[in-house]
């Protein structure tokens, strides 16, 4: 594949990254993702073969970004919880994807079993309650990073405002939810 052809195959991807994550799989449409692209429907085709392995490739895409950009901080999750929340702020399309994703393809959201194994791994057992195992607190702190998009609006407009808020607030309730000291934002 020449330049140019990474070139628009690199535009389509953000493009259809930014279409999926807009409308889901089932509202995205190929020729808006085209035009967007500054591409044609043919080159989808050509580089991705159909619009549901284009999906699946924005989806593992994202993820893989938030995970590069936010990696689990087992020995700190508080301090990642209010990472991952900025993060969201800053790029709602990974969390968007994955909704969309998990409503109507939900195969392509299933990593194996041994990513999550990892992820898990990084939680340090010491660290959290005896009570809770450490997936049980990866979930919670997904959940708590999230919770500001998932929410009702009208009630997200009640709720902390800016991101450093909202970082604070999450960092607040996984420290309590551990059980550990609550600090100051770092």
């Amino acid at each position: 594949m020449g330049p140019d052809a990474t070139t628009t195959k690199a535009r389509l991807l953000t493009a259809a990254c930014d279409e999926f994550a807009r409308v889901g799989f089932a509202g995205a449409r190929v020729d808006r993702i085209a035009t967007a692209a500054a591409s044609n429907v043919r080159m989808i085709y050509a580089h991705f073969g159909s619009k549901s392995t284009l999906f699946d490739t924005c989806f593992a895409h994202m993820v893989a970004a938030m995970a590069e950009a936010v990696p689990p901080r087992g020995d700190d999750l508080p301090e990642w919880a209010a990472e991952l929340v900025e993060y969201h702020d800053r790029d709602p399309r990974a969390l968007r994807i994955s909704m969309w994703a998990q409503l109507e393809r939900p195969e392509s959201t299933a990593e194996p079993l041994r990513v999550y194994a990892a992820k898990v791994a990084t939680v340090r057992p010491d660290l959290t309650p005896t009570s809770l195992r450490p997936a049980d607190v990866l979930i919670m702190v997904y959940a708590i990073a999230q919770s500001w998009h998932l929410s009702p609006d009208g009630l997200v407009q009640h709720a902390a405002t800016t991101t450093a808020e909202r970082a604070c607030a999450a960092r607040v309730a996984v420290a309590r939810i551990l059980g550990t000291p609550e600090r100051p934002p770092t």
